[in-house]
């Protein structure tokens, strides 16, 4: 198990290095978080909703993703409140407060998804979350140190040296433990290093001293790996590509952002500069803004107009430029979001942006499910007249309908594979510059990625894949942690263990 001194330290990334190195070594290798808080979520092949991070780190093992991986996950969807999903569903909506009441609830589901990985891999890699000496929440712990305690697993303390007080944090940590806490430690890696370790000799001989646990390693830190980030802590540095970028594509940081890892794939193109955005004044300048998806759409529209950024969006697309929205964007670029039964807010009725001929109903019931279709490829882009197939994941509580005479964007053909007749998705604009869509992981689809950044850029897309990149981002993870790290050590010890 991965345990670390705080949040962003790098444990989901250090955890899906350890799930591809024991791919290598010939192991059935599975992730798995007891509990993660995120805005980045997935649907697996059954229609259950789970964690981007142990999502990625189940592609670094070579395996399909399950709800067991991640049993509980926290959406946040106000200042207070949270979206409580278990084993892929949502369980309910409550407070803080009141969540950590349900602990006797939870981890009965959350022990089951466990032990159902522990009879069908031969390793399981654990992971987390935040820091791992949270003492006032000690009696409420699923995902640290209980949880390495009821799975019996030998738990490595992840610091961040590039935050600084890396000696405290580890000692810290370890001196916040209790001794049976601090038993089921078997060492340190040490991740994000700048500049020459052997100025760190004495600063690992003092760790070791101090704590009597060994330094498996000291990862260096690296900016050429570029994986799916689990929440948007990320977009607090700088992000995308720089330099003699053919398109620029703006993504609204909104307060409540979600699935931005819809854009990463456009982020891997050479000529393509992404940008993510939170004043108005900067949607000049980009071929394309896009407004992401929100786990509260009516907050996130209303914090977009309080901003000023209506009548920036309105002079974008006045000059011909593209505006999408995905999901949340999506119902935001309607005439209006419906709220009867008060998903989001005590707002009956919220008047959207008005860029599309539709109109959205905020429903109780979550849609979670895989989508496969064909895109309304004349519209996104006119030179191609044949269908463009592509595939998705749908994550939202409305329902969106529009207007007589409204093109969709998207047909989609079935759902969770099942067979349906096509149905439309999305919707867009005349003039073809807005639209939107219900679809996640929709820029994952490298023909349509690459027919959609034709239609803009001319020269500036390539036939990048998409998963082949990201393969080598895993294996090239796994090359970094392998020379850094004593791997093998760390199996020993936790062999012995």
């Amino acid at each position: 198990m991965f345990l670390g001194t705080g949040s962003d330290v790098g444990k989901s990334i250090i955890a899906a290095g350890f799930c591809r190195i024991l791919k290598r070594y010939g192991y059935t290798v599975a992730p798995f978080k007891a509990q993660n808080m995120a805005l980045n979520s997935f649907v697996t092949v059954t229609g259950d909703e789970m964690g981007r991070a142990q999502v990625m780190q189940a592609h670094a093992a070579g395996i399909l993703p399950s709800s067991d991986m991640n049993p509980v996950l926290l959406k946040p969807t106000g200042d207070s409140s949270v979206q409580v999903i278990v084993q892929g569903k949502v369980l309910s909506s409550t407070d803080a407060a009141k969540y950590y009441g349900m602990k006797e609830q939870i981890i009965q589901p959350v022990i089951e998804s466990y032990q159902r990985l522990a009879a069908k891999y031969s390793a399981i890699v654990l992971e987390g979350a935040g820091s791992t000496a949270e003492i006032n929440l000690r009696d409420k712990d699923i995902v640290n140190i209980e949880m390495a305690l009821r799975a019996h697993a030998p738990a490595v303390i992840v610091a961040d040296i590039d935050k600084g007080g890396v000696f405290a944090a580890l000692t810290g940590t370890m001196n916040l433990l209790k001794r049976r806490e601090q038993r089921q430690v078997i060492g340190f890696i040490i991740n994000k290093f700048r500049g020459d370790r052997t100025l760190f000799e004495d600063g690992v001989r003092f760790i070791e001293k101090r704590t009597k646990r060994p330094v498996f390693g000291i990862v260096p830190f690296f900016d050429d790996v570029k994986l799916p980030e689990e929440d948007s802590v990320a977009l607090q540095y700088e992000r995308g590509t720089s330099g003699a970028a053919e398109i620029r594509i703006a993504v609204v940081q909104l307060p409540y952002i979600s699935n931005y890892t819809d854009f990463d794939p456009l982020e891997l193109e050479e000529k393509v500069a992404i940008s993510y955005i939170r004043r108005p004044e900067d949607v000049q300048g980009n071929s394309v803004v896009i407004l992401p998806g929100t786990k509260n759409t009516v907050h996130d529209l209303l914090w977009l107009k309080q901003r000023g950024f209506e009548s920036a969006l309105r002079k974008h697309v006045s000059k011909g430029n593209a505006l999408i929205g995905i999901c949340g964007g999506y119902q935001m670029l309607g005439t209006y979001i419906a709220d009867p039964f008060g998903v989001e807010t005590q707002r009956k009725k919220t008047e959207g942006l008005g860029f599309l001929h539709t109109f959205t109903t905020l429903l109780e019931k979550k849609t979670l499910t895989r989508a496969h279709g064909s895109c309304n490829i004349t519209r996104i882009n006119r030179n191609l007249k044949t269908p463009l197939p592509v595939e998705g994941y749908e994550i939202h509580m409305g329902k969106t309908e529009t207007s007589e005479g409204t093109q969709p964007a998207f047909f989609i053909k079935d759902r969770n594979r099942h067979e349906e007749d096509f149905h439309p998705d999305g919707a867009i604009h005349t003039s073809g510059v807005v639209w939107g869509t219900y679809l996640h992981g929709l820029f994952e689809n490298d023909k349509f990625r690459y027919h959609f950044l034709q239609a803009l850029g001319r020269s500036a897309c390539t036939r990048l894949s998409y998963r082949k990149s990201i393969e080598k981002m895993y294996d090239r993870l796994a090359d970094i942690i392998e020379k850094n790290v004593d791997v093998q050590a760390v199996l020993n010890a936790a062999r012995r263990f």
